[in-house]
């Protein structure tokens, strides 16, 4: 029997397998891979409890409650919002918008997987920048912007290493592209930075008038990533087109009444943001106490950890043991592991297969 082969269009044997994944046991205690340090906020599930018997009507075409609420908050126009399964969908969408085949993106490395990937998927051509001292290269990024160039990505904070771009670097950034350059701005982890001292893309450079994407999501601080919802924020022309190419019903029942209910709790989200902040202080002090030393500066809910050999074992092993981590091959950071803030309990547990696998070993 043939397996199909001669179907597929042969661009697609640019990107890795994609099989499915079974997340760890929901009764496992374990760290997260990337998902916020508590699940939703009271109000979200409250909006879920009353929205769970409607679950036989589709729901809205577009989020159009949410749109208009997400337009509200940030001081723009409902045309320049989009509502997405995930930040991830955004990524997505605004390469069908944008990207024709032999079009290049310019983006850091490491970084989020799918600024690589869905460029291929377009058929265009994804040119990494490496960091320089785990800190996103700006002017080398420039100087890799040709005639060609339609879409640069900036992840700040990055994923996976935790960091910020600096505001003064990343606008002097943004100012010399050229004008038919449209930059991506992914600000998934937006919610756990300091509100006095941090970039506001949508605020600083969308509102105004500039030409960017900004992406945002609820599946961190917000506890809603099993719900898939996130947001993108752009000019008018490019979130039309990103919206002829998204799916009709992009963005369940559930997850659009949790997100419209998550927004009207900012005691909430200040709360979190302390919270989070004391468990990746835990954390750090942890991996300490067995030998390793996270990259400084982290601003998200983890830390980067490279101990200087291929993590994928690692990673494996310590699932065994009910610890999920994320090991860096995907990001472009392969000697390195991601390791999300967790409770006291999930901590315990971390520590107690560290021995077991690292300290044993040694």
């Amino acid at each position: 029997m043939s397996d199909g082969a001669r179907f597929v269009r042969p661009s697609l044997d640019a990107l890795p397998p994609s099989d499915p994944v079974p997340p760890p046991a929901a009764a496992d205690a374990s760290l997260g891979l990337n998902e916020g340090l508590s699940g939703p906020f009271p109000s979200a599930l409250a909006a879920i409890t009353d929205a769970v018997p409607s679950l036989n009507r589709y729901p809205g075409r577009g989020s159009s409650a949410l749109v208009a609420a997400l337009a509200a908050r940030h001081d723009v126009p409902p045309a320049q919002v989009i509502v997405t399964a995930g930040a991830d969908a955004g990524i997505g969408y605004v390469c069908q918008a944008v990207l024709d085949p032999d079009d290049e993106v310019v983006i850091p490395w490491p970084s989020f997987p799918s600024f690589l990937r869905d460029p291929q998927k377009r058929g265009s051509s994804a040119v990494t920048v490496p960091l320089r001292d785990w800190a996103i290269d700006l002017a080398a990024m420039g100087s890799a912007v040709t005639d060609r160039t339609r879409l640069v990505f900036v992840a700040t904070p990055n994923n996976p290493t935790g960091l910020a771009t600096p505001r003064d670097e990343l606008t002097a950034f943004l100012r010399d592209l050229p004008a038919c350059v449209l930059p991506v701005i992914d600000e998934a982890y937006f919610d756990y930075l300091d509100p006095t001292t941090r970039l506001d893309a949508i605020a600083e450079i969308v509102q105004p008038g500039g030409d960017a994407v900004v992406l945002r999501t609820f599946s961190k601080l917000y506890g809603l990533a099993g719900l898939r919802v996130g947001y993108a924020v752009g000019p008018t022309a490019v979130v039309s087109a990103m919206r002829k190419v998204q799916r009709g019903y992009d963005v369940g029942s559930l997850a659009q009444a949790a997100a419209l209910a998550s927004l009207a709790d900012t005691n909430e989200v200040g709360r979190r943001r302390i919270a989070n902040r004391t468990a990746v202080d835990a954390l750090i002090a942890l991996l300490r106490a067995h030998g390793l030393e996270p990259l400084a500066g982290s601003v998200t809910n983890f830390v980067l950890v490279d101990v200087g050999a291929d993590t994928g074992r690692l990673a494996d092993q310590l699932l065994a043991r009910h610890v999920a981590v994320q090991a860096g091959a995907p990001f472009g950071a392969p000697t390195a592991l991601r390791i999300g803030a967790g409770s006291p309990a999930d901590l315990a547990l971390l520590d107690a297969a560290l021995h077991e696998v690292l300290d044993r070993a040694r």
